[in-house]
């Protein structure tokens, strides 16, 4: 078996600021830092560190090199990587000083992959491999329609969020993770995390969906399969100094909890406690914990 996270790679611009900027303000970042990124990146180092033997796909520009060194000296596989003549994707982030960011993408290679590069990728894969999908790049339910094809086994995360997932062939998915946000907008309702889960749950019974609610912990529910599960957050490694990556964090700290046989309330509680390490420190990929630091 075999993991594919066909995904984005970012260039991350961190402006610390003292607060996230309101509409018509301007303020003073005390400094800017560059990091790798991407939620497609930052997963599949995610995956690799919880143990997982995970490819990376996607495109990034020359101005996106350096990020393949990162990946391969995390035990990520980056042979499906292409490089092309346009720019890498970037991420401006404002990282406030209470650990809260605020988020700009600007596409680059994420939004250039081809239909041909999607086959190509794909006919390395095949049934029983785990394909992992995320909303930073271009055409991911032609990658989710060719992945079910090939009895791949798939992992949604659809962030981020917008209302061109309700259109998408998400009875295709095997497990939806998403956080509060994206699952209230996916639903339409904002409800309590219970209505909104329920909700999700009657409209797609054959999926497993894990909705991470931050402080609150993580819940996680399938119509078909009757189980409806609450996992508090852990609070076992210090205050948040910078969010950035808990998500990325907590999705592939689960799916390679549920690979290797734990239960889902286990495969929850490992990831919620990877993702505690991850808030600790300052930063996004760098910051992801590996298994030794979590287990």
């Amino acid at each position: 078996m075999k993991i594919l996270n066909y995904g984005s790679l970012n260039i991350d611009k961190v402006f610390s600021v003292d607060h996230i900027v309101h509409p018509g303000e301007t303020i003073h970042s005390s400094c800017i830092e560059l990091f790798a990124g991407g939620k497609g990146a930052n997963q599949s180092v995610a995956m690799s560190k919880a143990g997982l033997d995970v490819w990376h796909s996607g495109k990034i520009g020359e101005d996106g090199r350096w990020l393949l060194q990162i990946l391969r000296d995390a035990g990520v596989r980056i042979e499906n990587i292409s490089v092309y003549e346009g720019s890498t994707g970037h991420a401006y982030i404002q990282l406030a000083a209470d650990g809260n960011n605020s988020i700009i993408l600007e596409g680059g290679g994420n939004q250039c992959i081809t239909k041909e590069e999607i086959d190509h990728t794909l006919s390395f894969f095949s049934s029983g491999d785990y394909l992992v999908l995320q909303n930073e790049i271009n055409d991911v339910p032609y990658i989710m329609e060719r992945g079910r094809e090939r009895d791949m086994k798939i992992c949604l995360n659809p962030a981020p969020i917008g209302r061109e997932v309700e259109n998408w062939p998400l009875n295709l998915v095997d497990i939806l993770i998403l956080n509060e946000i994206e699952a209230r907008t996916l639903c339409g309702i904002d409800g309590t995390y219970k209505e909104v889960l329920d909700r999700l749950m009657r409209r797609y019974p054959a999926v497993e969906i894990v909705m991470t609610v931050g402080p609150d912990g993580s819940y996680c529910g399938c119509g078909q399969r009757e189980f409806f599960l609450h996992v508090p957050c852990c609070l076992d490694y210090g205050p948040v100094a910078d969010t950035t990556a808990a998500g990325d964090t907590y999705l592939g700290y689960y799916l390679a909890s549920k690979i290797s046989g734990l239960s889902v309330k286990e495969s929850m509680e490992r990831a919620s406690s990877a993702a505690a390490i991850t808030v600790s420190r300052k930063g996004a990929m760098e910051t992801i914990p590996h298994w030794k630091e979590v287990f």
